[in-house]
């Protein structure tokens, strides 16, 4: 019952920690975060494509998709960046 209990704490706290992510005063930059989340994506699917490529077989991959992660990832790091050095 007691590893029950902190079990149920331990996940209370990890959402409530997570939820502190969106509030108006926190220490973390939501659009650093969606940049390298976007950017992550882009490494993995390249790796795929290496990969794939040296197996032989084809990676088809949406340009339009690829093209939007790109986007994502400029936009969130240009403007993370302007606001760091923008006064507010």
């Amino acid at each position: 019952m007691k590893q029950m209990r902190k079990l149920l704490y331990n996940i209370k706290s990890s959402v409530m920690k997570f939820a502190s992510i969106f509030k108006d005063n926190n220490d973390w930059n939501e659009k650093t975060i969606i940049g390298f989340l976007s950017f992550a994506v882009m490494v993995i699917v390249m790796v795929a494509d290496v990969v794939s490529g040296i197996v032989g077989k084809d990676l088809v991959i949406n340009e339009f998709t690829y093209n939007s992660f790109v986007i994502i990832t400029l936009g969130s790091f240009g403007i993370a960046g302007l606001e760091k050095f923008a006064k507010k």
